[in-house]
């Protein structure tokens, strides 16, 4: 996405750099990452109101740590330093970086020495950092101290540096620090809203996208692609735009036909391909949770290579309904971020595809992206379903794919799902699931012994997927599920109930 004038972050490998554009976004100024050594010309061309260092895994005295000229880029707008931020301005403009004898991770209090417009008592705050200011650079002042005695916060005549983390939120009134330094420290004005963002995207896809050219649009049954098949066709034409509804026999139950008729609904140019045996053949033997993510992304590409034949050759896009998540948890695309795990609709596509590659959500959050839906009168039912991951069933039957293993998850998850909506609790809850295990236990049923599988439910409340809280559920309805799974569903006789958040853990166990 390219825009100008807006709040440019440059990306040292924080695994929270897509909150802090998320954060400004949310406030209403526009916020782009880019990778911490983007080249001064490129910075100079974006003319950006803002500039924010983000946080990172290294220590600035590493030998390859990554290093950016703070200086020139204090000549071109003010600066925001966001923990290894901070350290990389005091490291370079005088101060003193240390490591420190105490790690600060977690929640840590900070007392203002001042009011800085919006603190006068001790604020809670999401520290992450081994090193330390020691010693704040000539001409900045220290405005916050952590309660372990160092510099938290500090301000200059052209930058503010944080040791914790604004953008998450752990950190309070963390929004309305990012929000100051927009308007008073940038003197920006809103200038992001979701009618903004449509009438982008539809202009970029418009001078990416030839009005002759036609575009192959993979469709999961999710809201993600169902808003990239929408806009596109907006944007250029139902003709223009030919969406493929692949069954993989790795959707939930009655799935394919009943989505397949929503698409139709809504006047999308779809077509569905029936492909339960090529990738439960595929998939055979396989169990490590990366190799069957890349086996999916190979087998989609060899659907989409038939599809093409089938609807009388050459096509010159195919569009995917990537999001912003989907990329920082499979490779750092902008700066040294640890990759967490693959996507499989995340690399780029096989040069013989013959395909371009267009991706026209990929620097959107889920809100950003049902918003957006909204502004395109796509109908809450589609708007407001559970995300669904691209690889679907086999990232939740861990080990080794089959197709018993795949009908009891599907028995059991179309159930649990049942059951949330019929108590209300659907619409409160980000996304659920369950997850049936590779581990067998003893248990009775029928007074007789059995030794059948284990089914895990998750069920989890977030706003941009990037972080996540266990939702709380009133025991009597785990115990009324759990009974009607282990009653009905053959091959379960235990149901546990994961209350891991994320982090540490990840929304998916694959």
């Amino acid at each position: 996405m390219s825009e100008t004038h807006g709040i440019v972050i440059l990306d040292f490998g924080s695994q929270y750099t897509q909150l802090i554009a998320r954060r400004f976004r949310e406030l209403g100024f526009f916020a782009e990452l880019t990778p911490y050594n983007v080249s001064l010309e490129e910075l100079k061309a974006k003319s950006p109101k803002g500039i924010v260092l983000s946080g990172g895994p290294c220590s600035v005295f590493e030998e390859d740590a990554p290093q950016r000229n703070v200086k020139e880029l204090l000549d071109l707008a003010p600066v925001l330093g966001i923990c290894y931020g901070m350290q990389l301005l005091t490291h370079q403009l005088g101060g003193k970086v240390s490591p420190a004898s105490l790690r600060e991770y977690g929640k840590a209090k900070v007392k203002w020495t001042e009011n800085f417009d919006l603190f006068e008592h001790a604020t809670t705050v999401w520290m992450s950092h081994g090193d330390v200011v020691e010693k704040a650079p000539v001409g900045a002042e220290v405005i916050g101290v952590s309660d372990s005695g160092h510099p938290a916060a500090m301000k200059a005549e052209n930058y503010w540096a944080l040791q914790f983390h604004p953008e998450v939120v752990h950190t309070e009134n963390g929004q309305e620090i990012l929000k100051q330094f927009a308007e008073k420290k940038c003197g920006m004005k809103k200038n992001w809203t979701t009618r903004s963002i449509k009438e982008h995207l539809i202009e970029d896809i418009k001078t990416r996208v030839g009005k002759t050219e036609k575009v192959l649009c993979a469709l999961s049954g999710g809201v993600d692609s169902t808003v990239t098949a929408t806009l596109l066709t907006k944007a250029l034409s139902v003709e223009q735009v030919e969406c493929v509804f692949v069954d993989t026999g790795l959707l939930r139950k009655n799935e394919f036909e009943d989505v397949l008729e929503m698409y139709q609904e809504l006047g999308l140019n779809v077509r569905g391909v029936r492909a339960e045996e090529k990738f439960l053949t595929g998939l055979r033997g396989l169990s490590d949770p990366e190799l069957k993510r890349k086996k999916i992304g190979h087998l989609f590409i060899e659907v989409f290579k038939e599809a093409i034949q089938d609807l009388g050759g050459h096509r010159e896009w195919l569009a995917q309904g990537t999001l912003y998540p989907d990329v920082i948890e499979s490779v750092s695309p902008r700066g040294t971020s640890v990759t967490i795990k693959s996507h499989h609709n995340v690399g780029g596509l096989p040069k013989d595809l013959g395909l371009k590659l267009i991706e026209p959500l990929r620097e959107l959050f889920k809100d950003e992206v049902r918003r957006l839906g909204e502004e395109l009168g796509l109908p809450p039912k589609f708007l407001w379903r559970h995300p669904f991951p691209g690889p679907g069933l086999a990232i939740r039957v861990l080990g080794e794919i089959t197709e018993d293993r795949l009908n009891i998850l599907k028995e059991a998850d179309h159930l649990f799902i049942s059951e949330l909506r019929k108590n209300g609790l659907y619409d409160r809850i980000w996304q659920a699931f369950c997850v049936l295990l590779p581990v067998r236990t003893v248990g009775v049923q029928g007074d007789g012994r059995t030794y059948d599988f284990v089914l895990s439910l998750r069920a989890v409340t977030s706003v941009d997927g990037m972080t996540a809280n266990w939702f709380h559920f009133d025991p009597e309805f785990l115990s009324m599920v759990s009974n009607k799974i282990t009653n009905s569903v053959k091959g379960v006789n235990r149901v546990v109930y994961d209350i891991t958040s994320k982090p540490p853990g990840t929304i998916e166990w694959e």
